[in-house]
């Protein structure tokens, strides 16, 4: 029976790259996103997939997403909570409408899309991945909402391994840093591009292509064994300290 995966968020940049990826390994793919335009275009171009219209910050969603995957296609292997959003800005200004938008969907939605489909992960000894970010491992300026979020997110990664690990489903989570999308390249001024190589050992962003390799390996067989692990993604940025910019000069 043909392998089924459920993207959030895949209506572009790494969801969709993700979902290509577990097409090219034969899966059917799910595409979940609350843009209804952009999910019904990515929805045409990629064959073998399904179109889902949620919000995964609706805690209602996550039942009426369950029943109607347990009906169209009767099983779920891999569930990739990939949605989020980010509201960047000094921590004055944070509002609770900021700080609660940030976290009902980057926090929220991943436990409730987790708790919805557990039973249905269960059947199949399924996988987990969560994406968090690197700013959720190491804090910076202006991130105080989705900082915290994401480092929540890591966490709770955790908490589901221990606890889902009895039932064969093991949970991971990948921390991007840096990132090739079209957002980025919209609102990263060159000189924050500059910034962002520098301190990177790598001295370039990653690719989308590149944070889905390490999604799709960590729901796939070959990481039978690797469960409750937080990956960076991020050319080596997270492990670097202060100061490599000058060393380099």
């Amino acid at each position: 029976m043909e392998k089924v995966a459920l993207i959030t968020g895949a209506a572009r940049g790494i969801g969709k790259a993700t979902a290509e990826l577990f097409l090219e390994n034969g899966y059917h793919a799910i595409l979940l996103d609350r843009d209804e335009e952009a999910l019904m275009e990515t929805h045409q171009a990629l064959e073998n997939t399904s179109a889902y219209l949620y919000d995964v910050s609706n805690p209602q969603a996550g039942g009426e997403i369950a029943a109607r995957i347990l009906s169209e296609h009767g099983r779920l292997d891999a569930l990739v909570n990939n949605a989020g959003v980010a509201d960047f800005g000094p921590i004055e200004e944070h509002d609770q409408s900021k700080w609660r938008r940030v976290m009902e969907t980057n926090l929220d939605g991943v436990f409730y899309m987790t708790q919805a489909l557990t039973p249905m992960l269960k059947e199949t000894q399924g996988a987990i991945l969560n994406i968090a970010s690197i700013s959720g491992l190491r804090a910076s300026t202006l991130r105080v909402a989705y900082g915290t979020s994401k480092a929540a997110v890591a966490h709770l990664t955790k908490q589901q391994a221990c606890e889902l690990g009895e039932y064969g489903i093991r949970v991971n989570c990948v921390a991007p840093g840096p990132v090739k999308t079209k957002l980025s390249i919209a609102v990263h001024t060159p000189e924050i591009i500059q910034a962002y190589h520098d301190a990177v050992p790598l001295n370039r962003y990653g690719g989308e292509r590149e944070l889905a390799e390490v999604i799709y390996f960590l729901c796939s067989p070959k990481a039978s064994y690797v469960t409750g692990q937080v990956v960076a993604v991020d050319g080596g940025f997270e492990a670097t300290g202060v100061g490599l910019p000058a060393l380099r000069d």
